[in-house]
């Protein structure tokens, strides 16, 4: 049986509460999704702690994802009525593209400042999304200078902090959130492969059958090429005995927890290709009625 995945350390229920204590004092919340994983990476959680509060999706690490499954999911959050931006977030036009887009998603109600006589006041964001979706690395950008510690690893950030930045934007950076349950195993998958969940966590070989079932029908060259693989594996193997000649391939004898290892950080770091793990058709997190 698979392991079931959960990790919600002290820190993200307190940053919970710090989020519902501030949002009086931001205009809006910049919501970070990645892109590998459009709808694992929201936390359910947040359209309870943030209410009705303008929002704007920044879908993050694009330069990892599949480019034509991004289009899809920009699509989809358009059709849901959100505000959506898709972009490498270490790219020069970021701090611009950010901006321009927060103006538009508050028109009105900087439209209705101006009228009162209030020029060029600062917009005041929240920055939120799960462990390791790259806040900041955005942040960073923005501000454009090193101000946020950054990892390729969940859980670097442990406090709120406010940032300014050179296009007029004031921002209030918050720890990576997850949530204490996932209704739907998947999504713990999903974040467990794209590195939102700590290693120490996680059963790795369990997470790398997952990566193997995957590729399997989404692009099964990349897993033959980076592991020098026969093309008919897929036809003659399981995915057990596909990670086992991996395993062997890359020369640790029986240890197929350290070639889980390594498949995963090839994963993460771009090595097995552009990749979206989801598509908005797939339901993944929904709850199944049983009864």
């Amino acid at each position: 049986m698979s392991q079931i995945i959960q990790w919600f350390p002290g820190h993200m229920a307190k940053a919970f509460r710090l989020m519902r204590e501030n949002l009086k004092h931001v205009d809006i919340v910049f919501e970070l999704v990645d892109a590998r994983i459009p709808l694992s990476s929201r936390n359910p959680e947040l359209d309870e702690v943030l209410g009705d509060k303008p929002r704007l999706i920044v879908m993050t690490k694009t330069d990892l994802a599949d480019p034509e499954r991004t289009s899809i999911w920009r699509a989809y959050f358009e059709s849901q009525g959100l505000s959506v931006v898709s972009l490498d977030t270490r790219g020069h036009k970021t701090p611009q593209i950010i901006t321009k887009a927060a103006r538009l998603v508050l028109a009105d109600k900087w439209a209705n400042l101006a009228e009162k006589g209030v020029q060029d006041k600062a917009i005041r964001a929240l920055v939120a999304g799960i462990p390791n979706v790259g806040k900041s690395t955005l942040l960073n950008h923005l501000v454009t200078k090193n101000v946020a510690i950054t990892g390729n690893r969940p859980g670097v950030t442990k406090k709120l902090q406010w940032l300014k930045t050179p296009t007029n934007l004031e921002l209030l950076d918050t720890p990576g959130v997850l949530w204490p349950k996932f209704v739907d195993q998947r999504v713990g998958q999903h974040l467990a492969m794209t590195g939102a969940i700590k290693d120490q966590l996680i059963n790795l070989d369990d997470i790398a059958l997952a990566v193997l079932k995957f590729f399997r029908e989404y692009n099964p060259e990349a897993i033959t090429t980076r592991y020098h693989l026969n093309k008919d594996i897929w036809e003659t193997q399981s995915d057990v005995d596909v990670l086992l000649t991996i395993t062997q391939k890359l020369g640790f004898k029986d240890d197929y927890n350290r070639a889980a290892e390594r498949m995963l950080l090839d994963l993460r770091r771009g090595k097995l290709g552009r990749y979206t793990l989801e598509l908005p058709s797939d339901n993944i997190g929904e709850v199944v009625d049983e009864s």
